[in-house]
């Protein structure tokens, strides 16, 4: 039976993707070897990264101010080496979820976190509008969570702001096209988008990296990767390899107008089918915030949620339990999820509907 993975992470590759890696796994490139045995050092790893560097900078629309680094620790690693490397006395945090927490609970251990909007009071149910925030004029940075991935919400668009705009995008990264230089960094935990778990991509801007003190801990240094291209010491080699792969795709199928197309596409077939429900089916997100990429739901009780779960899953659907801190149910849709599986959701929750 053909299964549809809507796990929000790690999560579902492109199965171009994972037939290509699988077809190299033991000889990369004629080469005798996979890659996962091949040197960092070596032309063969060399060429991997320089074409990944590449491909994101190509896809995503990343300039030469930029540096692009990979480091592994995932998202809550950058979650202390942020404020380790770029926190000068304070900045301006948006509170829209559990990992937005997370990222201010990491950055008091460094200097003042001042929350310049939340939404917690209305338990995460929409991004704060932006005339609402409250920004700080000597702010190092401000940092937002562009995508939850628990609570099902979304940044539709991003505001300009005095200090440099950081974002974690781990759950969204080129699922559309954004405007990078409108950012001072953008990181992402590789585990959604991108390629497996493991390592964080960091787009930084060369003028913030500069802001580096010499005495953080030589791991913890954004120096230490991009003035080695993130080859200081042994690099996830196979993560960045999978992540190659992934923006070769990416850039076969058109780019992130397309990917963009089809994101759309798919959000549009699955709320409609919960908006079409009569209140059977319900997100609890405002309409103005929903996620295109984390679409949360749920049933009129909790037993038919595990009824509901265990149909879809003898129907090949897996991953749709909701994060255990709220419960529900929770379809993941990235880049790599088709609209066929979507459709056969739809189709699934519509039957279900029917006959309970």
């Amino acid at each position: 039976m053909k299964v549809f993975n809507f796990n929000a992470g790690p999560a579902m590759l492109p199965a171009a993707v994972m037939e290509r890696a699988q077809k190299e796994f033991c000889d990369f490139n004629g080469t005798g070897c996979g890659i996962l045995e091949h040197s960092h050092r070596g032309s063969a790893f060399q060429a991997v990264l320089d074409s990944c560097n590449l491909n994101i900078r190509d896809v995503f629309g990343v300039s030469a101010d930029y540096d692009i680094v990979y480091i592994q620790g995932g998202a809550s690693m950058q979650f202390a080496m942020i404020p380790m490397n770029l926190m000068k006395g304070a900045a301006d945090f948006v509170d829209t979820g559990t990992w937005s927490s997370k990222a201010m609970k990491e950055a008091k251990a460094f200097g003042e976190v001042r929350v310049a909007a939340s939404s917690k009071e209305t338990k995460y149910d929409h991004i704060p509008d932006f005339a609402e925030w409250k920004l700080t004029d000597d702010a190092s940075y401000v940092h937002i969570t562009s995508n939850n991935t628990i609570y099902g919400t979304q940044y539709r668009s991003f505001p300009k702001t005095k200090a440099p705009l950081i974002a974690d995008m781990s759950s969204d990264i080129m699922s559309r096209r954004v405007n990078v230089s409108d950012f001072g960094m953008i990181y992402a935990g590789a585990q959604k988008n991108l390629g497996p778990s493991g390592l964080a991509l960091v787009i930084i801007r060369k003028d913030l990296v500069a802001r580096t003190p010499e005495n953080i801990p030589t791991m913890l240094k954004y120096t230490t990767y991009t003035e080695n291209n993130s080859l200081y010491n042994t690099p996830p080699t196979f993560g960045i390899y999978m992540i190659k792969l992934v923006t070769d795709w990416m850039k076969e199928v058109g780019g992130l107008e397309t990917i963009e197309k089809w994101n759309n596409e798919k959000a549009a077939v699955l709320y409609k089918a919960i908006d079409d429900s009569n209140g059977y089916f319900r997100t609890p997100v405002k309409k103005d915030s929903r996620s295109f990429m984390n679409v949360v739901f749920r049933l009129p009780t909790e037993e038919l949620e595990a009824k509901f779960l265990k149909m879809v899953t003898e129907n090949g659907m897996i991953g749709l339990k909701g994060h255990r801190s709220v419960g529900g149910l929770r379809a993941s849709i990235y880049n790599a999820m088709p609209l066929e599986g979507v459709e056969k959701l739809v189709d699934l929750m519509e039957t279900f509907r029917k006959n309970n």
